[in-house]
């Protein structure tokens, strides 16, 4: 049940780039409608989870949401130019992958989630797995065009600050909470749920601020910034709402922890890459299919790996 609960950020997150695309907008659109529906979400949470509960909101904890609702605005902000440039089937593998192993290995290097060499071992052969596969699914034609290669290259820059967004939204809260001090008592409350569903409420609120920060700093986009398209991909921010509720419970689980929960969350550039050729229609070579495929086994081998890490490491 813990491997299926880690495993719905992957499938709500790898469809994102397939719904925004669907409801259209630039990406200042996409973005600030993906922060108005996780804020809708983060309300919600607050009022039927966090009050009826009693769970502790401190200063402290709405300090971590916020940072980490910013950070994650300008992982996903970036993500959607990177994907106007180079298409949901290349960029979203891409932008996955680099998680993948960005997150986990600071889960495991700066968290010390990984207490062994053969922990370490086997942590590493399922990021190599994992990182093969992805690089065979969005792997391009040979025979693709000069405009199209320049197209990629000028979405390899916005999948880097992506990436280090999208890193510093997923270790925010496990990290600031040494940095702040927050006590043993609220960290370890309900096996740690507590703790990060609280978080949920400020980090929405965070997600809208780095929404209009973006959108004024970044992309310039600020022309209806607001309007219909706006408006639909707030359907997307509650779906990808409900993998971040996922994500932190998995997180709090300590048979999981950070590396593991956050390279299963990861696992959404398979459902980006069958969707954008199935549902978007983005054309791919038989060749390409083939790899895909493959790439596609490789990955999740690499994903039962990193999910047993426990079993890999006592036979290596």
């Amino acid at each position: 049940m813990a491997i299926l609960i880690a495993l719905i950020p992957s499938l709500c997150w790898g469809s994102i780039g397939l719904l925004s695309t669907k409801f259209g907008g630039n990406s200042s659109q996409q973005t600030l409608g993906l922060t108005f529906g996780g804020l809708l979400f983060g309300i919600l949470t607050y009022l039927f989870w966090v009050l009826p509960h009693g769970y502790l909101m401190d200063s402290k904890i709405i300090i971590i949401g916020l940072i980490s609702g910013v950070l994650w605005t300008v992982g996903q902000g970036f993500q959607f130019v990177a994907i106007k440039s180079m298409g949901v089937s290349r960029a979203v593998p891409l932008s996955m992958t680099s998680q993948i192993v960005g997150n986990a290995l600071l889960g495991a290097a700066i968290l010390g989630e990984w207490q062994n060499i053969q922990t370490w071992t086997a942590g590493i052969v399922g990021i190599i797995l994992i990182v093969i596969g992805a690089t065979w699914i969005q792997t391009k034609d040979k025979t693709s065009k000069t405009s199209e290669k320049s197209n990629s290259l000028s979405g390899y820059l916005p999948l880097t600050f992506s990436t280090l967004g999208f890193m510093g939204y997923f270790i925010a809260p496990k990290l600031l909470q040494r940095w702040l001090n927050v006590s043993s008592s609220v960290i370890n409350a309900d096996h740690g749920v507590q703790y990060m569903i609280s978080i949920i409420f400020p980090q929405s609120i965070g997600m809208v601020i780095g929404g209009f920060l973006f959108v004024y700093l970044i992309s310039h986009e600020t022309k209806n910034m607001i309007n219909v398209s706006t408006w639909k991909n707030s359907i997307t921010g509650f779906v990808w709402a409900i993998g971040n509720v996922a994500l932190f419970v998995s997180i709090a689980n300590p048979n999981l922890g950070q590396a593991v929960s956050s390279t299963l969350s990861s696992l959404g550039f398979i459902v980006g890459a069958f969707g954008g050729i199935y549902i978007l229609h983005e054309k791919k070579t038989s060749h390409q299919m083939k790899l895909i495929t493959v790439g596609t086994i490789v990955a999740v081998l690499g994903a039962v790996v990193m999910s047993n890490l426990t079993y890999f490491a006592q036979i290596i």
